[in-house]
């Protein structure tokens, strides 16, 4: 089946498509990319979703208008894919769409929403479309994060040691796979507070820290650090997760209270160093062996530097380096969580993500032509292989 998935996350800087042929082998699902493409949000829409994102006040109209624009900006982008990355036919679009909200309240998750009306998709390609994959997680007792989770205990299940699966995107997550139970959680902001931080101090000129300069330049201030630290979510056990909802440039700007001004450069390298350190506070309290990294993070150099001597020696490598484009991994992820959908597949690790049970996910758009649904298969995919 030519599946491609759509993706779009908290650092809401692009939309990416990532085609692939999926099937099912025996107890493995079998992925071959056929590649990905990007699609930078417009800028008025960018401006619009982030100037209606907490802690702002919004309305229901700008709600709907998000909506809207954003499944139009994943429909264009859909329809390139389905041109240039599967040859004019696709079967399935998977459509992650964008979070706006993630409400959690004393460690409970009672909603998710994600804005971009999967109609426009199917309208646009004519393809089915799977979406709101969250929820049904949710309304289980889950937290609906990280779903990727599955994906990375499909993929690394029978390696050696306890491998943690690590993305950063606005939002910093690791799945760990032991040989028993494996866990998953949002262990703190990855460029969620580095982009808010650079945002400001540019005045927009700049929306992320290009090749970590800033934060490379600068010096760590230490009682800020001590500061953010403190933040009672690390403490809390997993699963659990969280987003922009707690930390924006808001929330830093309180943890700042009383500091003297503090310089931009460290600034920066200050809370380069929180994300660094939150991430390998939680894969050292679960015994990580390895890391396995993706997301927009692991393009800035400082903060890849701080994260591996946080590490103390475990060794840090990326998704490329075991076959899988680290920039498309997640796209790839909801890809296979589609595919799992159409085929009556549960797509959640409930010991991951906290659920009662594992759910089959998502709702159905209908494309064209007839529903790409087939029967269960007779085994359960166990493994995951990427050709």
């Amino acid at each position: 089946m030519r599946v491609i998935g759509l993706m779009s996350g908290t650092s809401y800087d692009a939309i990416d498509a990532a085609a692939a042929d999926l099937r099912i082998e025996g107890d493995r699902i079998i992925l071959t990319p056929l590649g990905l493409l990007s699609r930078e949000y417009s800028e008025s829409l960018r401006a619009e979703l982030a100037s209606s994102l907490p802690p702002a006040a919004t309305t229901l109209e700008q709600v709907c208008r998000l909506d809207t624009g954003i499944g139009q900006a994943f429909a264009g982008l859909a329809e390139q894919a389905v041109e240039q990355l599967c040859g004019g036919h696709a079967d399935l679009i998977v459509s992650h769409g964008q979070t706006v909200f993630h409400w959690v309240e004393e460690g409970q998750v009672h909603g998710t929403l994600q804005l971009g009306q999967p109609a426009w998709i199917a309208e646009a390609t004519g393809t089915t479309v799977v979406s709101d994959l969250r929820s049904r997680d949710v309304a289980a007792g889950g937290q609906g994060a990280p779903l990727v989770s599955i994906f990375d205990v499909l993929w690394l299940r029978g390696r050696s040691g306890t491998p943690v699966a690590l993305n950063l995107g606005g939002i910093a997550n690791i799945t760990v796979v032991p040989s028993s139970e494996p866990i998953a959680f949002d262990t703190g902001p990855a460029n969620a507070l580095i982009d808010a931080v650079v945002r400001e101090l540019t005045g927009g000129r700049s929306t992320f820290d290009a090749d970590g300069v800033m934060a490379g330049r600068g010096r760590v201030h230490p009682e800020l650090l001590e500061r953010l630290l403190a933040e009672p979510y690390y403490g809390r056990p997993a699963p659990k997760s969280t987003g922009k909802e707690l930390f924006h440039l808001g929330y830093l700007a309180t943890a700042m209270t009383g500091l003297p001004e503090i310089a931009p450069d460290d600034l920066v390298a200050t809370v380069t160093a929180l994300t660094a350190r939150t991430v390998a506070d939680a894969v050292h309290a679960y015994g990580g062996t390895e890391v396995i990294a993706a997301g927009g993070g692991i393009r800035n150099p400082a903060l890849m530097h701080l994260l591996a001597q946080e590490l103390r020696g475990i060794p840090l490598r990326s998704t490329d380096e075991l076959g899988l484009p680290s920039a498309a991994k997640e796209a790839y992820a909801f890809a296979v969580l589609g595919f799992l959908t159409v085929n009556g597949l549960a797509g959640t690790v409930p010991s991951c993500t906290g659920a009662r049970h594992a759910s089959v996910l998502g709702s159905i758009t209908p494309g064209l032509g007839a529903l790409p649904i087939a029967a269960p298969p007779e085994r359960v995919p166990v493994a995951l292989h990427i050709e």
